[in-house]
C-alpha cells in the first residue's frame, strides 16, 4: 500500500517534535497535536512532548493517575507531566536520555536511569526511554489517524549529525521497537534544519545563495551543540548544497547552561543559610531550566522565583526560594558559554583526574565560541593566511531564541577577520522549536517527489584496525595499521569494494575488532593504509565483541577482504568475503556488546 503521508520526528534532548505533511505535488507541514498528562488525570495536547520520563510509585499505578486514553494501568509518565515533576521528585525523573544514548562508557542497555537513584526506584535504560518517547508519539499518531497506521507511512527520524555509528543504531533499535516502519530513515539534525529553511523560502531559496558561498548551521540544544559546513556549488547549471564538514560530538549545551544557572542561585541559596543535599541540587538544575527559559524568553520578567522542596525535618512539605535577576544569569552565560577569543583559542582541556564519577562526559570547556573557532579554522579554506569566514549561519535549537546569544556569536565571529564583512544571520524565518521535526518532513517529501536534496553522505572516513604480523615482544602490543574502508562522503545506499591484500579473519573464538574514524582526512580512498597517525587524524570509536563462526570447519583464520555498505539508515557495515571459501560475515556496530 503506497504512503499517503511523510512524518518527521525530532527526538529530541529536551523536546520531542512530530510534524507530517500529505505525500503529493504541494509540501503543507504541519505539526502533530500531542496528548500528554500535565497534571494527574489532566491531559492537554501541545506541539511537542517534552523528553522525560516520570517512574511513578506503586500507589499511582494502582490509581491509574498516569494512565492515557491509549495506555492503562501505566507505571511512568512522559512529557510536560514528567518534566514538572523533576523539581519535586527528580530520583524518579529522567532527564537527558540522548546524551546517555551516546555515552559509550555506560551499558546503553541496562537499566541506569535515574543515575544514582535509590534501590527502591525502578530504573530504565537510555535506549528504553527514548522508546518510551517515540511510542507516546507513535500512539498520539494512531490516536489522530487511525485509518492511516504509521507502519505504512514514510518516516524520517533524526539524529545528531555527531552521533557515532553505535548511537545511530541504539536509536534504531528504539525506534523499531516503538513501532516505527523498519524502511524508515535517519537525518542529521543540522540538515534537517536547513530543509526547514529550504521549504520556508520555496524557490527563493536560490536567490538568497550563490555559487562558492558557505553556510555554518549551528545547532545548540538541550544536550549537544552540532555543527556543520554546506557549500553552494553548480552542477548542470544549477544550485546544489553539498556538505562539507560535520563537528566532533560536542556535550555542551542547554543542560549546562541550567547547570550554571543552578550553581549560582544555589549560592543564593546559601546566604540564606540553606545548604542543599545532593537531590535538591538535582531538584534545583530542573527549577532552573524553567527560571532560564523565562528570564531569557523575550519580554521575559526582570527577576523570576525559584524554589526547592524543603528536606530536612522541620521542613518536610515546605519550599525554599529565592529571587533569580535576569541580568546577572544572561551576562553570566554569555560570558562562560559564548566568551571572547580568537580564531586561534582552542578548548581548553583540564588535566584529568586520576578518579572521576561516572556520569555524563560533559566538555571541559564549556565555551562554545572557541569550539566553534577549533571548526572553523579545520574546515574553512584560507587566504592570504587569514581564515575565510562562513557566508552565512544558520541558528538552530532552542538555546538561540535568547536573541543575545545570536548576536554575541556573530560579533566574536566578525572578530575573527574584521576584513571579512559576509559572515551574516541567514536571511529568513527560523523556527528554533520546531525546525527539525519540520526539515525532516521536507526532506522526506523530497526524497519521494524528487525535490531538493542535500549532497554529502557519511560525514567521516572509516577505518579497522589491522594488526601486523611479526614475532612477539614481551609487554608490547603487536602494532596496528589503520586500512581505510568507508571514505568521506560517501553515499548512503551504497557499496564500495576495498582493495587490499589478503586479511586474516579469526573465526570460531571471541575477538576484538577496533575501528577508527576521522573527519579531518577527507582524502583517503578505500584500502588506503595508514602506518602512523595522531590522535588529531584519527579517533578510536567504540570495538565490536563478537564471535565469528565458519560452519563445518575447523578453521579458526580465514582469508578475506573486505566490501562495505552504508545502508538508506546511515549504518556502516563491513562485510568480509571468504578468498578461498563461500563465507561471508556482517560487522555492524550493533553487535557490540556492553
Amino acid at each position: 500500500m503506497a504512503s499517503k503521508y511523510v512524518i518527521g520526528i525530532d527526538l529530541g534532548t529536551t523536546n520531542s517534535v512530530m510534524a507530517y505533511s500529505e505525500l503529493g505535488e504541494s509540501l503543507d507541514i504541519k505539526l502533530l497535536k500531542i496528548p500528554q498528562l500535565v497534571a494527574e488525570n489532566t491531559i492537554e495536547a501541545h506541539d511537542s512532548l517534552p523528553s522525560f520520563s516520570y517512574l511513578g510509585t506503586t500507589a499511582e499505578t494502582e490509581n491509574g493517575t498516569l494512565n492515557l486514553p491509549w495506555a492503562e494501568e501505566r507505571d511512568f509518565a512522559t512529557g510536560t507531566l514528567a518534566r514538572s515533576r523533576g523539581a519535586d521528585f527528580p530520583e524518579r525523573t529522567v532527564g537527558a536520555a540522548k546524551s546517555w544514548l551516546c555515552h559509550n562508557k555506560v551499558d546503553r542497555r541496562a537499566a541506569i536511569l535515574p543515575w544514582n537513584a535509590p534501590s527502591e526506584v525502578s530504573k530504565i535504560s537510555p535506549v528504553t526511554a527514548a522508546q518510551q518517547y517515540l511510542e507516546h508519539l507513535v500512539s498520539a499518531w494512531e490516536s489522530e489517524f487511525p485509518t492511516t497506521p504509521i507502519r505504512e507511512q514514510q518516516v524520517v527520524l533524526t539524529v545528531p549529525a555527531s552521533f557515532d555509528p553505535v548511537a545511530r543504531e541504539l536509536t534504531r533499535e528504539a525506534a523499531l521497537a516503538a513501532g516505527i516502519p523498519s524502511d524508515f530513515v535517519l537525518l542529521e539534525e543540522p540538515q534537517s534544519a536547513i530543509y526547514a529553511w529550504l521549504a520556508q523560502q520555496g524557490d527563493q531559496w536560490r536567490k538568497k545563495l550563490k555559487v562558492g558561498q558557505s553556510v555554518l548551521i549551528c545547532d545548540i540544544g538541550g544536550g549537544t551543540t552540532d555543527l556543520t559546513l554546506i557549500s553552494v556549488d553548480e552542477e548542470d547549471g544549477e544550485l546544489v548544497l553539498r556538505r562539507v564538514a560535520v563537528g566532533d560530538h560536542l556535550l555542551v549545551g542547554g543542560d549546562n547552561m541550567d547547570l550554571a544557572t543552578a550553581h549560582s542561585v544555589s549560592q543564593k541559596f546559601a546566604e540564606k543559610g540553606t545548604k542543599l543535599n545532593p537531590w535538591q541540587s538535582v531538584s534545583l538544575w530542573h527549577s532552573c531550566r524553567a527560571a532560564k527559559e523565562a528570564l531569557l524568553s523575550v519580554d521575559g520578567p526582570a527577576t523570576h522565583s525559584v524554589s526547592v522542596l524543603g528536606r530536612g525535618s522541620k521542613l518536610i512539605g515546605g519550599t525554599i526560594t529565592v529571587e533569580v535577576d535576569k541580568s546577572e544569569i544572561a551576562s553570566a552565560l554569555l560570558d562562560g558559554f559564548f566568551p571572547a577569543c580568537g580564531i586561534d583559542d582552542r578548548p581548553q582541556r583540564q588535566p584529568a583526574s586520576g578518579f572521576q564519577e561516572i556520569g555524563l562526559p560533559y566538555e571541559s570547556d564549556p565555551g562554545i565560541t572557541r569550539h566553534i573557532a577549533a571548526f572553523v579554522n579545520a574546515h574553512c579554506s584560507h587566504d592570504s593566511g587569514e581564515v575565510k569566514l562562513p557566508n552565512h549561519v544558520l541558528f538552530n535549537g532552542g538555546v538561540f531564541k535568547a536573541t543575545e546569544f545570536q548576536e554575541r556569536l556573530l560579533q566574536v565571529m566578525s572578530d575573527w577577520n574584521p576584513n571579512d564583512h559576509s559572515c551574516q544571520r541567514l536571511d529568513g524565518t527560523h523556527d528554533l522549536d520546531f525546525s527539525v521535526a519540520r526539515g525532516a518532513c521536507n526532506y522526506g517529501w523530497s526524497k519521494a517527489t524528487g525535490g531538493i536534496r542535500i549532497r554529502g553522505g557519511v560525514a567521516k572516513s572509516y577505518y579497522v584496525g589491522i594488526e601486523t604480523a611479526g614475532l612477539a615482544i614481551p609487554g608490547a602490543p603487536r602494532p596496528l595499521k589503520a586500512l581505510c574502508v568507508v571514505p568521506f562522503g560517501m553515499e548512503e545506499g551504497t557499496q564500495a569494494d576495498v582493495p587490499s591484500s589478503e586479511i586474516g579473519l579469526v573465526v570460531g573464538q571471541p575477538v576484538s575488532f577496533r575501528f577508527f574514524e576521522s573527519n579531518t582526512r577527507k582524502e583517503d580512498a578505500p584500502g588506503f593504509v595508514l602506518d602512523h597517525w595522531t590522535e588529531e587524524e584519527l579517533d578510536e570509536t567504540d570495538p565490536l565483541q563478537a564471535t565469528l563462526t565458519l560452519e563445518n570447519s575447523e578453521e579458526t583464520f580465514v582469508p578475506v577482504k573486505f566490501d562495505s555498505r552504508i545502508t538508506e539508515l546511515g549504518i556502516f557495515e563491513l562485510w568480509c568475503v571468504g578468498v578461498n571459501s563461500q563465507g561471508q560475515w556482517k560487522l555492524e556496530f550493533n553487535v557490540r556488546e556492553e
